[in-house]
């Protein structure tokens, strides 16, 4: 598995061209129909990380390995990635269409931020399969955006920031309620959401070589605040203590890596911050009653 892909990777690979302004970008945009792209239905989508976001309009039969998971698209679905979950896209029909939409978060600077819905956060499932009604407004939405960014209208940038927003937030309202409950403090929101993201900050451990934090102790310290205000805050917000959703995650990096990489067990165990391979192995049997060899052998 590549550490990540990045736009010059990705338009070299699929457009076999990078565009002459995308190094002097600040923040970059694009939005283009399957079509555009060379060997768009010869060419598996490989497994990796992306620098940068793409929402897709799928309409085919594939099947999208994300994280430790594997979904099936069975007609129609978008597709939500983001820079800390790797995926891939196997295409399983011959007939595929749609569109997709790539951007840089910084494309976004003092307009928002698209990373904050939840189809980019890292515990959602980033496949929403739509409804016939609900795959025509989409595509809609697709196409006017298609449409006013070939134009020449000097603010079409500000529409394309609007029209993400659009697609995002109709989406949220298509999700089953997971917005937090109201009873919930804001401190403790803010502490949940700062403790997410300093763990997903140390992913792909390719890139940091072995996990900084791995205890409830250790983001407790770089958050300043108390152990034990940092665990009532995750039980409130997120239902579970420190230590688990820390485990949680390890869980879903080794299964990468064990997937998706040729990194030997010792390897993986040292990445991970496992001092003995015995140990990661003890850890992994645990959680999934099987040991790393046999979940690399299925």
């Amino acid at each position: 598995m590549n550490n990540v892909e990045t736009l010059e990777d990705f338009y070299t690979e699929r457009f076999k061209a990078i565009p002459k302004d995308l190094r002097n970008e600040i923040g970059h945009f694009n939005v283009f129909e399957f079509g555009d792209l060379t060997g768009c239905s010869v060419k598996p989508i490989p497994y990796s990380r992306r620098g940068y976001f793409k929402i897709s309009l799928i309409h085919g039969k594939n099947k999208v390995h994300f994280s430790d998971k594997t979904i099936e698209i069975n007609k129609q679905a978008l597709l939500f990635a983001n820079p800390r979950v790797p995926y891939n896209w196997e295409q399983i029909g011959n007939e595929q269409s749609g569109f997709s939409c790539v951007f840089t978060e910084s494309f976004f600077h003092h307009f928002g931020s698209p990373k904050n819905y939840s189809v980019f956060q890292p515990e959602s499932t980033p496949i929403i399969e739509l409804t016939d009604t609900q795959e025509k407004w989409a595509k809609q939405l697709f196409a006017e955006m298609l449409t006013e960014w070939t134009s020449d209208n000097r603010y079409k940038y500000d529409k394309m920031r609007i029209l993400i927003f659009e697609l995002l937030y109709k989406t949220e309202k298509m999700q089953p309620n997971k917005t937090v409950s109201k009873n919930h403090t804001n401190a403790s929101q803010k502490i949940a959401t700062q403790f997410l993201e300093l763990l997903e900050r140390q992913f792909p451990v390719e890139e940091v070589g072995t996990l900084p934090m791995r205890s409830a102790s250790d983001f407790a310290k770089k958050l300043s605040v108390h152990v034990n205000h940092l665990n009532k805050a995750l039980r409130e917000i997120l239902h579970k203590s420190t230590s688990v959703i820390i485990q949680e995650r390890i869980l879903v990096e080794a299964k990468i890596l064990l997937k998706h990489t040729n990194k030997d067990v010792s390897e993986i165990a040292f990445a991970l911050g496992f001092k003995e391979a015995t140990h990661f192995h003890n850890f992994f049997k645990k959680h999934t009653q099987i040991t790393p060899t046999q979940f690399r052998a299925d």
